[in-house]
Formats: structure tokens, sequence, C-alpha cells
């Protein structure tokens, strides 16, 4: 099933992400963001706002809503096994997130590896949003990845 876009209200999209109305209206002109007009309110693609506010003020993983949507499980341990269960996700996918650093082990018991289920949550949070075989899904500080040319589907 394909996803469509969201698109917020320009003064909501600008608060959501902590950017100046003026400068989000100035991107929209340049062609960086797209936006519309719904019953008369102009509306903004909010992926394409949430990739200018982490280039533009160097967010972390942790500072958007994706994450923060698990932030509660913050420093919870889960075992990689578990987590593929609970998540249904294939360990080997977790394996791959942990060794690229997008989640963080947390200890390590016998031969079971504890990891961060905030983090495991943020991962398949974006997986099951921009997932598709041979796609890249994160850039190198955890943050979703956009490609510089052509837009990505959400």
């Amino acid at each position: 099933m394909v996803t469509l876009p969201t698109f917020l209200p320009v003064a909501e999209a600008a608060r959501k992400y902590g950017m100046e109305e003026a400068r989000l209206r100035a991107l929209i002109e340049k062609g960086k963001i797209r936006a519309g007009v719904v019953a008369g309110e102009m509306v903004v693609s909010e992926d394409e706002v949430r990739v200018e506010a982490i280039q533009e003020k160097g967010l972390r993983k942790e500072d958007l809503p994706e994450y923060q949507m698990h932030a509660h499980l913050k420093g919870k341990p889960i075992w990689i096994s578990e987590a593929a269960r609970q998540y249904k996700v294939l360990p080997q996918t977790l394996w791959k997130w942990v060794k690229a650093g997008y989640i963080r082990q947390i200890g390590i018991k016998g031969n079971k590896t504890l990891i961060d289920e905030a983090d495991v949550a943020y991962c398949v949070e974006i997986y099951r949003k921009h997932g598709k075989p041979g796609r890249i899904l994160f850039n190198p500080d955890g943050t979703p990845y956009k490609p510089k040319t052509g837009l990505l589907t959400m």
C-alpha cells in the first residue's frame, strides 16, 4: 500500500520543526519545499520541511517527531530476537541497524545482545514508512535519508 505524503499548514509546520515562518515561505518560493493550497490555506510537505530543518539546525534523530513518539522507551533494553518478534522485523535487519549505529547497543549477556528499544521503535517507524528493497533509509547520523534528486515517495 502506497503511503501518501502528509501536508501541514505553513504555520503549524514552522512551529513543529522550530523554523521561522518567513524562512519556510522563502524555501517554498525557491522551490525547495512543495506547497499547495487546501481550503484557502497554504500547506507544505511535512517530510520536506523536516529534511530542511534537519539540514539547517543539525537536528539529531532524537529531536524528530518520529523518535519523540517512542522517547518513553529510551534506555529500555530489549533482546534482538525479542525486538524482531515484537516489531515484526527480521533479526538480520536489526543487526544491520545496530552495526550501522542507528540502534544503540546497551549490553551483552551471554550470546544475547541488548539494544535500546526507543531506537528500535524509531527505526521500524522509518522502515515502515519508507522501506523498500535496496532503498537507503538513514543518513549516517540516523536521520531519515532523502535523495538529493527526485522526490522521496512517502
